[in-house]
């Protein structure tokens, strides 16, 4: 499910993966298809499709840090790619994960710790 996630992990497709996901949580927790599984993410410290892509995206943009100013784009295509959404997700984090995002070891614990409390779904709900 991570391989590449970076590339696809924003693409109208990858909800598909995110409803699977979901169903086996369902079903090796014995939950029934109407309940959320929000809880069982954060109880199986399991992060949902959505967070996984956020962490990897975030991880991709504190090893190859160069600057952090979003550009001026107006293509829908280019402000989905790596680069944009990358730095757009990052300048959404609390104050303190952008501050120790110099570390990377510490960065990246934190940063699953954040998203394994949030659980979140969506991009929209992230940012």
């Amino acid at each position: 499910m991570s391989y590449g996630i970076i590339f696809w992990g924003n693409s109208p497709h990858s909800f598909e993966i995110f409803k699977i996901q979901t169903q086996a949580i369902r079903a090796t927790m014995g939950y029934g298809y109407r309940e959320s599984c929000r809880k069982l993410f954060m109880e199986l410290k399991i992060l949902p499709f959505t967070s996984k892509y956020v962490f990897f995206l975030l991880e991709f943009v504190v090893n190859n840090r160069n600057y952090f100013h979003l550009p001026q784009a107006t293509l829908v295509m280019y402000q989905k790619g790596v680069f944009y959404l990358g730095i757009k997700v990052f300048n959404s984090l609390p104050r303190a994960l952008k501050d120790i995002s110099s570390k990377a070891g510490k960065f990246k614990i934190a940063l699953r710790k954040f998203l394994q409390t949030h659980s979140f779904y969506s991009l929209d709900e992230f940012l």
